[in-house]
């Protein structure tokens, strides 16, 4: 009898460990999967969020980027600003110097015309006006004898008499041809006076052909250092700088005692300046100041070697 109330509490024991089993063993599984689930889910996340990252990444170099290029650009803005200013500062003190030497001057240059005709013909500063525009301050010193107006012309625009022209206009006088012995003064001051004409009105093509022609008809004449002096102006109002310095040295060559030579060396040291000769510019320069101490030719030659070392070019 015990025997069998043992075997009966045995069987109820064994079925009851079964059923807890079968019981438990869903909920084990589960378990398990939600582990797995939420693994699976983190690994998801972190990959989700690194690609984020790496979007995020981009997009700030790129925001860098943008803003680095804008900075470059107002760097260069302000660069061309301060040029500019440079710029304008040195045109203006050169003026400010050229009025300022017409006022304590009085005198164009050392020498006195040379025949009533040239003083005729070659207006002082106080009555010469050409052009329709005022000129830059940089060109605005011309030859202390005319103001001329600056202009967009080239040789291209408008024909201006090519440097090969000039160089033979430019030969010494043993290569020019002889003066006419028969020919008419009258037309000739009417020649010199069509070119001069040409320039004061502002039409510099026509002013230096009408002017390179009065060179190769009269060579020798008394108006002929003039003609090269205004055929070098109708250039360098021009910016043609490189002819307009063959054509001042050109009259310096061949008339080294013309009443235009002290201005002629003068616009050939600014020639220099604007070609960016900047030794060139200097020694002739002094040369001016030296041969010619106490003229207006001088000290415009003074404010254009002040605005060379304003520029620490020297």
């Amino acid at each position: 009898m015990a025997n069998q109330s043992y075997r009966l509490g045995f069987a109820r024991t064994t079925a009851i460990l079964v059923i807890a089993v079968v019981v438990s063993a869903p909920a084990w599984g589960q378990g398990r999967l939600s582990l797995s689930e939420r693994v699976e889910r983190l690994e998801q996340q972190a990959s989700s969020g690194g690609s984020q990252s790496a979007v995020d990444l981009v997009n700030k170099i790129q925001a860098l980027q943008s803003q680095v290029q804008e900075l470059q650009g107002q760097v260069e803005v302000l660069t061309q600003q301060l040029a500019e200013s440079k710029r304008l500062a040195r045109d203006q003190y050169i003026d400010l110097d050229s009025r300022i030497g017409k006022l304590e001057g009085g005198r164009v240059s050392p020498a006195a015309p040379a025949d009533p005709a040239a003083a005729a013909t070659d207006p002082g500063l106080q009555d010469i006006q050409l052009g329709s525009s005022p000129v830059p301050a940089s060109d605005a010193a011309l030859a202390p004898e005319a103001t001329i107006a600056s202009s967009s012309l080239t040789p291209a625009d408008e024909g201006l008499v090519p440097p090969a022209e000039v160089a033979t206009g430019a030969a010494t006088d043993s290569a020019a041809p002889a003066v006419d012995s028969t020919a008419d003064p009258a037309a000739e001051m009417r020649s010199y006076d069509e070119a001069f004409s040409a320039l004061k009105d502002g039409r510099y093509a026509e002013s230096a052909r009408r002017f390179q022609g009065f060179i190769d008809q009269y060579p020798n004449a008394d108006l002929t250092g003039n003609a090269y002096y205004w055929l070098g102006e109708s250039y360098y109002v021009t910016q043609n700088y490189r002819v307009a310095l063959d054509t001042f040295s050109a009259l310096l060559t061949r008339f080294p005692d013309n009443q235009k030579a002290p201005d002629a060396l003068l616009k050939v040291g600014y020639c220099q300046y604007e070609l960016k000769q900047w030794d060139a510019a200097q020694s002739t320069l002094n040369q001016v100041v030296e041969r010619y101490p106490d003229t207006t030719v001088s000290r415009l030659a003074q404010g254009r070697l002040r605005a060379l070392s304003l520029e620490n070019r020297r």
